[in-house]
């Protein structure tokens, strides 16, 4: 493993041409996020041509038909590919990562009125007092999302003033976040794709690797349960593909670009309802990939919600800060803990590392943040070369790292 301070793109310099087999990241999305300096850029076309820029870099060392797997915002996704594009990558799919903790920030168009009109509105309800988000904190464990340093927040149901607030009523300005894509490219082949995999050992994706268990249960050694089994909180369906999984069954579900924590798998499956994978004949026309069948003709015979056919993981605090306990990063606060802001599940990385890298293969993340993809490739098996500007997420992501992959007690 290599962990490089300092900016990518001089960074990346120093590698060798065709030298790393994948690339895993989670970059910037270019929203100013929280007030970053590392996520503003002066326009989208900015945003877009410095994502080309780094793109180019990455192409360069991948070797030919080497996987770029890059997480994005919704709002910027589009500027993100298309910078990617640019850079010479071929645009392979769109993977969606579903969640269900999201917190809308969204403006109430009627009280914007009435406080522009300098009219005071009638409180007409309390909820219960919450504290005010931290910023970098996680947003689950502190309530609302606004940045006061912990002080107690009491919030307020309110009754228009004016006639125009009134007309306005119910009105907002955004939805309740609930996915972040990401983006599957590809460096263009040699050849065609199974002379490219000869001759370098890249340009496919590892889907036995990858696929759903079907199997109840799965605890994970160094995962973020910390032993304990992960599932789908609906239908107990394996968050996890089985190491042991040809036991139960030899190949298990085809994975889809489609992941759901899971609180978005209990969301749909209550939606849904239960489904039933009959067994009998492939559908007509389809390689039998269907409901509960696999393209070897292998059948199921189960029933459960649909988030059975998709991978599952989330963060929790423990997993976020993990490792963290004896640093002095802070020391007027106390133990430190994990503040980058946009920390990914390891079970998540570690789902995509596989998918995308041969076995033993060399992961590159160009944007290290606090270390989850460097923890994921290291507990895969992979080697790993992890790059970030900012010197307080370096000293989170060595110690995060160093804990789960060496002083981590199963």
């Amino acid at each position: 493993m290599r962990l490089v301070l300092g900016d990518c793109m001089e960074a990346m310099r120093d590698l060798p041409d065709c030298s790393i087999d994948s690339g895993v990241t989670d970059p910037p999305y270019g929203l100013e996020f929280m007030g970053k300096e590392w996520d503003k850029h002066a326009t989208p076309a900015d945003f877009q041509e410095w994502c080309r820029q780094w793109g180019v870099e990455v192409l360069r060392v991948l070797k030919p038909g080497g996987h770029l797997l890059a997480f994005g915002g919704t709002r910027t996704y589009h500027r993100l590919v298309c910078g990617l594009e640019d850079a010479g990558f071929e645009v392979r799919d769109t993977l969606a990562w579903m969640y269900g903790s999201g917190f809308p920030k969204s403006l109430d168009v009627s009280k914007a009125i009435d406080k522009a009109a300098g009219a005071e509105r009638r409180i007409v309800g309390t909820g219960a007092a919450v504290k005010r988000m931290i910023p970098g904190a996680d947003q689950k464990q502190t309530g609302s999302w606004i940045k006061d340093n912990g002080r107690e927040f009491v919030p307020t149901v309110t009754a228009p003033a004016t006639d125009a607030a009134l007309q306005w009523k119910g009105f907002g300005t955004a939805l309740k976040p609930a996915y972040e894509p990401i983006v599957l490219a590809r460096k263009p082949l040699v050849g065609t794709v199974a002379a490219n995999v000869m001759a370098h050992g890249t340009g496919a994706l590892n889907i036995d690797a990858t696929r759903i268990s079907t199997d109840d249960t799965y605890s994970y050694p160094n995962g973020p349960g910390g032993g304990k089994s992960l599932h789908y909180s609906s239908n107990k369906r394996s968050a996890e593909v089985r190491p042991d999984a040809a036991e139960n069954n030899p190949l298990g579900r085809w994975p889809a670009n489609v992941l759901l924590d899971e609180e978005a798998a209990a969301i749909l499956d209550a939606e849904s309802g239960e489904s039933v994978s009959k067994s009998g004949k492939p559908r007509s026309g389809t390689s039998g990939e269907g409901w509960g069948l696999t393209a070897t003709g292998a059948e199921y015979d189960d029933r459960g919600g649909p988030s059975r056919f998709f991978y599952c993981a989330k963060t929790s605090s423990n997993e976020r800060h993990r490792g963290l306990d004896d640093m002095s990063l802070f020391a007027s606060d106390g133990p430190s803990k994990n503040t980058h802001p946009t920390v990914k599940p390891v079970a998540l990385m570690q789902w995509l590392c596989r998918l995308v890298t041969p076995p033993g293969g060399t992961i590159l993340d160009p944007f290290l943040g606090s270390g989850t993809t460097g923890i994921a490739a290291t507990l895969g098996g992979f080697d790993f070369i992890g790059i970030e500007r900012e010197d307080e997420y370096m000293q989170i992501a060595r110690s995060r790292i160093d804990h789960w992959t060496v002083g981590y007690e199963k």
